[in-house]
């Protein structure tokens, strides 16, 4: 198979660049994934090794499907590529190396459950209130310490970060964080943060050894979704690549318009400031777009051009126009729901769309009742994304809790969850005091079970049953495979003859679930799942109950949501990154919900949900509906709702305004003025906070304006552009349907842009 065939001249030629640092600036729909994964193929057929390409992804599904398109090219040797998370394969590192940092290499990783069951213990073991130390918040705080690489000796030393704390009245923040990370290495157990955090540890401690031997290991590294990294994770790409002698073979994908992840550390600094770290570095722009149709490209091109910070980039479609954007105006979002879901049985019968691609995406999830409601009455089959995972159903979390206790047993919130679970009479009380004992004498919990006194006869001795149960297990690690093993806890532990005992339908459930957890041990066994592969696994850990529980822990979210029904998708813009569907409802558009109230304000925070909009938008392949509500119960009260600002930056041109529903303009006469000077009837008036355009453009001027057509335009053309004023076409390049012109304009903070003529009103002067 020819690995350049069907690829365009610049995804040809980032495929090619093998040597040096590569920027892929990617926008939506424009094949990055078929980049990346034929730049890894072209790297394999070139007789590089397959073990020294690293390619590090932000979901194992995205990780699986990469493996998959390479196979189809160059056979096995694909599934030897180092391919997974972040976190998969920094944990598949340290596992190997982590006894230079003082862990065991059965570590076991807490989940956010983990998480939160460890930080109410230490809150309430510190007497603190729970009210004003929210677990939630509590974590979130360590979390961003961490992708900053503020440990908690930092924390302290931080006067900015203290005083921020002092100010939320929350000044033993940095003592919970002291202790956790203390309770964490005791009990030989990390978080997903600690993955991060403990590689770079480890890189830093150890620059001679370790570092050099993964830098000597991965010649040629790849990262997808670049702009979703954060911190730490950029700092130890650097440490990997950058080096002297090195020829610095790192090749980023990514969209800094995509960048929408500012709240879990994620910085667009790493993108947008690359170059500056690699002088050398080559970029490609990926702008045509074979996702959307012209008026969904079109507004999004118009959108983004807001955002104070990005790089320059236009992206353009050859696709057939299908329809304009529908607006929709709702007087409530009652209302709101039930036109969407009439809107949506229109589709179904005039374009014959199945419910797998259409798509309903809200800002916030307390926006999806209203249309669950609605799609019931109308007997649509939905799926809401982002519901609880399978793996956090407590049944599920019971069988895991054995599985993860057994492998380690200093795993201190394992040990908690089952210790009397069925019960074998081991209070409350009981568990306090042992957990007590631990902490005075500094010693794993799992330790103080054989020491502790202070407790009844009785309670010694389903302690000490419960022990050697465990140890019993914990012998055959060595000896059995995950399958032989894992069916033995469920029986030995009693969890088995507890959830048979539940004849009631939801019994019968939890049964049927934990009963499913054997069936994905027996298919990671025989090897018909290759979640081990993907983690890097199937070579160092074979069969063993450790591989498949890291394989389980290691999931995310994109990888637990698996929708192969026939089902509307109801989801939050966040969650829809990187799907596409042939219709896509962006609902409510409202300033103060999208943009979110916490952002208005904040001009970067302002950019990102931008971003957000952008995003969303471009999820849609045909059809894109915006709606957006005069009213809305919100935190209990009706509250008075008013158009978002990015409904004003999409020119008028792109809307079909209630198409199908009734003229907007005959119920509101009110209307905002957008970037191209035209009125959009049943819009009120939208407040800038980011300020005018300060185009120059005067009133005759927009009175006046007639768009010349493309193909007159030349380098060294004088235009005027309604939103950017005048200016003078510099060059002018790309094929007939697609070109490029990149123009100066006077008044403009931008040096220069990149203009689709296809798309682009420009006026000769």
């Amino acid at each position: 198979m020819d690995i350049l065939e069907g690829l365009n001249e610049v995804q040809r030629n980032a495929v090619t660049t093998t040597e040096g640092p590569v920027l892929v600036i990617a926008g939506p729909g424009s094949g990055k994934t078929r980049v990346l994964t034929m730049r890894i193929a072209n790297l394999l057929k070139n007789n590089v090794p397959p073990d020294e390409i690293l390619t590090l992804t932000f979901t194992n599904k995205a990780a699986r499907e990469m493996k998959e398109r390479i196979s189809h090219v160059v056979g096995n040797s694909a599934n030897k590529v180092w391919a997974g998370t972040f976190h998969s394969i920094f944990a598949r590192i340290l596992r190997t190396e982590a006894s230079k940092i003082g862990y065991p290499a059965s570590f076991t990783v807490y989940d956010t459950d983990d998480t939160n069951s460890l930080l109410k213990t230490i809150i309430k073991e510190m007497h603190l209130d729970p009210q004003m130390y929210n677990v939630s918040a509590i974590r979130s705080r360590i979390s961003l310490a961490k992708s900053n690489l503020i440990t908690p000796q930092l924390y302290r030393s931080n006067e900015q970060w203290m005083a921020e704390d002092r100010q939320q009245r929350r000044p033993m923040i940095v003592d919970i964080y002291e202790k956790y990370m203390q309770r964490c290495k005791l009990a030989g157990v990390m978080d997903f943060d600690d993955l991060l955090l403990q590689l770079f540890r480890l890189f830093r401690d150890n620059p001679d050894d370790v570092v050099e031997k993964y830098r000597k290991k991965f010649r040629y590294i790849h990262v997808d979704e670049f702009q979703d990294t954060n911190f730490l994770q950029y700092a130890i790409l650097r440490r990997l690549v950058k080096y002297e002698g090195s020829t610095e073979n790192l090749f980023a994908v990514g969209d800094d318009a995509q960048s929408i992840y500012a709240f879990r550390g994620a910085t667009i600094d790493n993108i947008i400031d690359f170059e500056k770290d690699y002088p050398n570095l080559q970029v490609f722009k990926l702008e045509q777009n074979y996702r959307s149709t012209h008026h969904i490209v079109a507004a999004a091109n118009e959108v983004i051009t807001y955002n104070r910070k990005q790089l320059q980039k236009t992206i353009w479609t050859d696709k057939e126009e299908r329809s304009k954007i529908k607006l929709l105006k709702c007087l409530t979002d009652d209302e709101e729901a039930r036109r969407v879901a009439d809107l949506i049985l229109e589709q179904k019968n005039r374009h014959h769309l199945p419910n797998s691609e259409i798509a309903i995406l809200y800002r916030t999830n307390a926006q999806s009742r209203k249309f669950e409601e609605a799609l019931r009455r109308q007997n649509l089959n939905y799926k809401v994304y982002g519901g609880m995972s399978f793996y956090q159903r407590k049944e599920v979390k019971d069988l895991i809790g054995y599985l993860r206790l057994t492998v380690n047993p200093h795993d201190e919130e394992a040990l908690r969850r089952v210790i009397n679970y069925p019960t074998r009479g081991i209070s409350d009380a009981t568990v306090d005091k042992i957990s007590r004992f631990a902490g005075e004498k500094n010693i794993p919990v799992w330790s103080a079970l054989l020491h502790v006194t202070d407790i009844t006869e009785k309670a010694k001795k389903a302690v000490a049953g419960f022990r050697n149960l465990v140890d019993k297990w914990h012998k055959r690690l060595g000896t059995d495979n995950a399958l032989q093993l894992s069916t033995d806890i469920l029986r030995q532990s009693g969890l088995l003859d507890n959830l048979k005992a539940d004849t009631t339908p939801e019994g019968v459930s939890k049964l049927e679930n934990v009963m499913s957890v054997l069936d994905a041990i027996a298919e990671f066994v025989s090897g018909d799942n290759n979640a081990a592969v993907i983690a890097g696994l199937e070579e160092e850990q074979g069969k063993s109950l450790a591989a498949y529980l890291q394989t389980v822990t290691l999931l995310t979210d994109a990888d637990n949501n698996q929708n192969e029904e026939d089902n509307i998708t109801l989801m939050s813009v966040h969650s829809a990154k990187g799907l596409e569907f042939k219709s896509v409802f962006v609902t409510g558009m409202e300033e103060q919900l999208f943009p979110s109230f916490m952002s208005v304000e904040d001009p970067n925070g302002l950019d990102e949900e931008r971003r957000l909009f952008y995003v969303a938008i471009t999820r849609a392949k045909e059809l894109l509906t915006l709606t957006y509500c005069k009213t809305r119960y919100r935190y209990g009260q009706l509250r008075e709702g008013k158009p978002s600002r990015f409904l004003e930056e999409i020119g008028t041109e792109h809307y079909d305004i209630g198409g199908g529903f009734g003229s907007l303009r005959q119920q509101d006469n009110s209307g905002f003025t957008n970037s191209t000077g035209a009125r959009v009837s049943g819009i009120a008036p939208v407040r800038r906070n980011n300020g005018p355009l300060k185009s120059g453009v005067t009133a005759a001027e927009q009175a006046s304006f007639t768009a010349t057509p493309a193909e007159l335009i030349v380098p060294g053309s004088k235009v005027l552009h309604l939103k950017f004023g005048k200016g003078e076409v510099v060059k002018v390049e790309g094929p007939r349907d697609g070109k490029m012109a990149t123009i100066r304009f006077e008044n403009d903070d931008a040096p220069q842009r990149l203009i689709a003529l296809k798309f682009a009103k420009l006026q000769l002067l």
